[in-house]
């Protein structure tokens, strides 16, 4: 058994982890390739447990209550856009929530009202080259802060860049070509991380919508260096819940 705590500011709603950071913390226990399922909001500053049980797999509790479940996953995607580091930077002007309408606005990934060097502020956003197959982009720079002991970004950090813009990605309709605001949370995630970026070294991530069913919705992503290399891929699962839901209140 290992212990975790989420520090607040590794936030995603205001109360509860990101679930990207979450997803990438428990998958660390995990090698290789890994998928996360989120079974409840992950409590900040708080003392969980990572326990290894069955198979592989591990779970994170808070007390008897699961958080979060890990195991052993293959992903491959069936598809990997790739942009570069100006249709990116581009891209993010067309994120489809302005600062003064974000709905999780100091969320550690993608909250506009985080400041520089403290959330990522991977603020995605449509391409534009066609409304009905949409991908988003956006630039990222890591902080020097996000550093692991062997002086590359942390494994959690890129789990974390790939969170959100899949996020952004379901709430854009490949029928009818536009984007809604749907509350939604992350409910599953697997990712392969293929190589880690450094510190201050120029990186891509691409999301695109790959499906919905109901209350559920689905996006990959990628993550490159601004040399082409593909650094990450991800899949995602999000859940549509209402707003009190989505702000941990539900």
């Amino acid at each position: 058994m290992h212990q975790i705590i989420i520090d607040k500011r590794y936030c995603g709603p205001p109360n509860c982890g990101n679930g990207g950071y979450v997803s990438g913390r428990l998958a660390g226990h995990i090698p290789g390739e890994a998928e996360v399922t989120l079974r409840a909001p992950t409590p900040l500053d708080t003392q969980l447990d990572a326990i290894a049980t069955d198979g592989g797999t591990w779970e994170l509790r808070d007390g008897d209550r699961v958080i979060a479940t890990g195991r052993p996953a293959n992903v491959e995607l069936a598809h990997v856009e790739r942009v570069s580091f100006a249709e990116a930077s581009a891209a993010e002007t067309l994120t489809p929530f302005k600062s003064h309408e974000h709905p999780l606005p100091h969320c550690f990934v993608c909250g506009p009202a985080r400041v520089k060097g403290d959330g990522l502020r991977i603020l995605a956003g449509p391409l534009g080259r066609d409304a009905h197959k949409p991908v988003l982009a956006a630039s990222w720079i890591p902080d020097q802060n996000l550093t692991a002991g062997d002086g590359l970004v942390a494994p959690e950090f890129v789990w974390s860049a790939l969170d959100c813009p899949t996020g952004f990605a379901c709430n854009h309709d490949p029928q009818s070509g536009t984007a809604d605001r749907t509350p939604l949370l992350l409910g599953r995630m697997s990712a392969r991380v293929e190589a880690r970026p450094r510190p201050g070294e120029r990186c891509i991530v691409t999301a695109w919508p790959t499906g919905r069913d109901g209350r559920k919705r689905t996006a990959d992503a990628a993550l490159h260096n601004e040399a082409g290399r593909l650094l990450a891929v991800a899949r995602t699962i999000w859940i549509a819940v209402e707003r009190d839901v989505q702000l941990g209140r539900g």
